[in-house]
């Protein structure tokens, strides 16, 4: 019988990541259909549909396609169907659209006026049976299984490992799935490091989470995971917006989280972590130590195989973090207050 203690099912889904992720690498490679669609359908430019944790993980592949594929790349706005009567002109054009459930109505309004307009609609759900799957022109499904607990974790974690494999299958580059499996295994070890990182943040002073790149998406999801599960205001942004204008709002009591992903370009953080020491006297790193400086606490994570795979496996990381930072302030992860798993937006 599964544990009543509470954040019991976040931890228990977070523990099932590896297999989640082997599972989707064996799938996909007989999935030749969404391998070849690029090449089959040659698309103009692609466009990403996604709300909340979604949403984040679409970031983390609009970066992938413009890195590694050169496409034009935008997330679209569901609103634009719903409160406006848009007519819209997507010939030529790929709708990705990633969600959890499948069931929200604004995504839903969203991907058929998409295709109404000439679109082709490939979304990603970890329900096949759901409204926006059946809708799609082709439908790729995470396989995560049931995900009880509110906070999403192995389904984030799911959806950017496809969007690797995606992205890689359409530049006909080999990616490092193994390596991915493996550092989420190795992720999953020292509880100790996690209890002893996540005891020095108090939710009672500001937090901040930066990341830069391909961790800005883990930035803005880490912060996204504090507010759910600790029900406190948490900022989550890119280092360098920061630099325009947030930074003012730091005290000494401010915490600062920089995401700092293994092979991460040196000089990608700029001016930001000593600008932050400046005010607060130390900053907080996930990922590499590379960066860190006297007096600074981190949490170093696997290597990997390069900054993009990184990212993947570092999300179990911060996802661990939360859990442990939700229990030990009496928080109950699994059933946040005023939250339910599947958020139905118009």
């Amino acid at each position: 019988m599964m544990s009543t203690q509470p954040g019991s099912l976040m931890l228990s889904e977070i523990t099932e990541i590896p297999r989640v992720l082997s599972e989707l690498s064996s799938s996909f490679a007989s999935n030749i259909k969404a391998q070849q669609l690029l090449h089959d359908r040659k698309f103009n430019s692609i466009m990403l549909l996604a709300r909340g944790t979604s949403d984040n993980a679409a970031h983390f592949f609009k970066y992938l396609i413009e890195t590694k594929l050169g496409l034009p790349c935008g997330l679209v706005s569901p609103s634009a169907a719903t409160m406006y009567s848009t007519r819209f002109q997507y010939e030529n054009t790929l709708l990705i659209a990633i969600s959890q459930s499948g069931q929200s109505s604004d995504l839903l309004a969203f991907a058929k006026a998409a295709q109404a307009g000439g679109g082709y609609l490939l979304s990603i759900t970890n329900d096949p049976s759901s409204p926006l799957a059946t809708t799609s022109d082709l439908h790729i499904p995470i396989g995560a299984g049931p995900e009880l607990a509110v906070p999403a974790t192995k389904s984030y974690v799911g959806q950017l490992f496809l969007s690797l494999l995606l992205t890689s299958a359409w530049a006909k580059t080999a990616p490092n799935s193994s390596e991915v499996v493996s550092a989420s295994k190795k992720c999953l070890d020292d509880s100790d490091l996690y209890k002893t990182f996540a005891s020095s943040i108090d939710i009672k002073r500001p937090i901040y989470v930066l990341g830069r790149g391909f961790s800005y998406p883990n930035a803005k999801e880490f912060a996204l995971k504090l507010q759910e599960t600790c029900l406190i205001p948490v900022q989550g942004m890119s280092s360098s917006d920061f630099l325009h204008g947030p930074i003012a709002s730091l005290d000494r009591d401010s915490q600062v989280i920089f995401l700092a992903p293994h092979d991460l370009p040196k000089a990608s953080f700029g001016e930001a972590p000593a600008r932050v020491r400046a005010v607060t006297g130390r900053v907080f790193w996930i990922g590499s130590n590379d960066f860190a400086d006297k007096g600074d606490l981190v949490l170093e994570t696997p290597k990997c195989g390069s900054e993009v795979d990184s990212c993947i496996s570092d999300a179990i990381a911060f996802q661990k973090v939360t859990h442990q930072i939700a229990i030990s302030n009496n928080f109950n992860p699994d059933t946040p207050q005023g939250l339910s798993k599947v958020t139905i937006t118009r």
